[in-house]
């Protein structure tokens, strides 16, 4: 009898993969010294699946994309950079990385942390817009921490 090949294919909702590389790239930030809240909006409307504040003051956003199809529909990602130093997309291992723009840096996450493959380029906020960033990150975090409490 001939030996076969068991082959498995792992398939994940798009939640529940969302939910995942979201967790890992949390979870990078962190280890690598940064603050990050996950779900900010941001001043022209757009909402960063993960926004980062780091000891120096720096601000990274992660754009979680949970699919090629979440890719493929997704042009707003442009509108992040004015309002981040760095601007990464984080996927899950198996995402396909070679059809992902080559201009944002890239992180690859699961449960359980993540690591940055592409360092994205540093474009330097303006002064101001940085204050005003900071600022509104920190009272969210503040908002929420009390929101936190009280339900708990």
């Amino acid at each position: 009898m001939a030996a076969s090949v068991l082959q498995i294919d792992l398939v994940f909702s798009r939640p529940e993969t969302t939910l995942s590389v979201t967790r890992g790239a949390a979870r990078l930030m962190v280890n690598l010294g940064y603050a990050p809240l996950l779900e900010v909006g941001l001043p022209n409307g757009r909402r960063a699946d993960v926004m980062a504040l780091g000891p120096k003051g720096d601000i990274i956003i992660c754009e979680v994309k949970s699919g090629i199809e979440d890719y493929r529909v997704d042009r707003k990602w442009g509108e992040y950079g004015p309002f981040c130093d760095a601007f990464y997309f984080a996927v899950a291992p198996e995402f396909p990385q070679d059809i992902l723009s080559v201009d944002p840096g890239l992180i690859v996450a699961d449960a359980f942390g993540g690591a940055v493959v592409r360092d994205a380029p540093l474009t330097p906020l303006a002064p101001a817009r940085r204050k005003a960033l900071t600022i509104a990150f920190g009272r969210l975090a503040a908002m929420r921490s009390l929101r936190d409490q009280a339900a708990g």
